[in-house]
């Protein structure tokens, strides 16, 4: 995980060395082929939209995004996403899954350039886990309506498609203010890190060189601008599953480790454990997202 870094110039010493782990670590359907019958000449070129440093924010240790989901209505408190291991309270610990705990936590948003707008704040962590995935979503005190009206700001779209292996992405980090640029590589059926193992995780090629602070930072899918991962880990020593050194395990086991790649876990499947009005709604039909001891599964 890249863990969250504390200050900005004290801990920019650290940078490519912190993973951000809040204490532990810091992720588009395929591409359709043309008809058969059409000459190749015809196939359509997916068109690359600009992406800028809109909809994101900065946290005090980590980055984050303002996402909605496809049903949100402007008038729905507005949600940030970040990672889990960037929780305030301290990483969740393996299995572990928080679920409406009240916060005040303030992210600075950003304009398209990356200047600094003003903050909204937190009213609640809707959820937050480090199992399966590394997401932590806040509900805020301000509506998606309020934020475009006094700074000019429209969210992130989650995408609800899975993303597809060689798609053009762009990390956007709101708290360096720097972007990064690739693709993605391929897919890990299980990335593990120290205790925690997320499952189908996004690897990058080896263009993103995300380093610690860069936790949380929105994925966005170069083709549609839509949030298609969440950054939030990279092997940095080239040691085997530890803690800031994920390895990554195959469907048969096998373990292998990739020194300076980068990771991200994905997240279109968030919008269907949400239901209107941004409730969350882990019963829902097809939400797949890990549920508190307790909850029915």
């Amino acid at each position: 995980m890249y863990r969250p870094l504390v200050g900005t110039l004290a801990t920019a010493v650290l940078g490519a060395a912190a993973l951000v782990s809040g204490a532990a670590p810091a992720g588009a359907a395929p591409v359709g082929t043309a008809p058969h019958h059409a000459p190749a000449h015809h196939k359509p070129v997916p068109r690359t939209k600009a992406v800028d440093f809109a909809g994101t924010v900065a946290l005090d240790d980590c980055s984050g995004s303002i996402v909605k989901m496809p049903t949100s209505q402007d008038s729905d408190p507005a949600l940030v996403m970040t990672n889990g291991h960037c929780l305030e309270s301290g990483m969740p610990s393996p299995g572990q899954v928080i679920v409406d705990q009240p916060s005040s936590r303030a992210f600075t948003v950003l304009d398209k350039s990356a200047g600094e707008l003003g903050q909204i704040q937190a009213t609640k962590v809707t959820y937050a886990t480090m199992t399966d995935t590394d997401v932590t979503l806040y509900q805020t005190g301000s509506t998606y309506a309020e934020i475009a009206q006094k700074y000019g700001i429209k969210p992130l779209e989650l995408s609800t498609d899975h993303p597809a292996k060689g798609a053009g992405i762009t990390v956007v980090s709101g708290y360096w203010k720097k972007t990064y640029t690739c693709s993605i590589d391929g897919f890990v059926p299980t990335l593990k890190e120290g205790d925690w193992s997320w499952k189908d995780s996004v690897r990058y090629t080896p263009e993103c060189k995300t380093i610690g602070g860069t936790s949380g930072s929105p994925v966005v899918d170069n083709t549609t601008g839509k949030v298609t991962a969440i950054n939030n880990t990279g092997n940095e020593n080239g040691e085997k599953c530890t803690v800031n050194n994920p390895c990554e395990v195959d469907d048969k086991g096998n373990v292998t480790v990739h020194k300076g790649t980068n990771y991200a876990e994905e997240t279109y499947g968030i919008p269907k454990c949400f239901a209107a009005g941004n409730k969350l709604d882990l019963n829902a039909a097809g939400c797949t997202l890990p549920k508190p001891s307790g909850v029915r599964r």
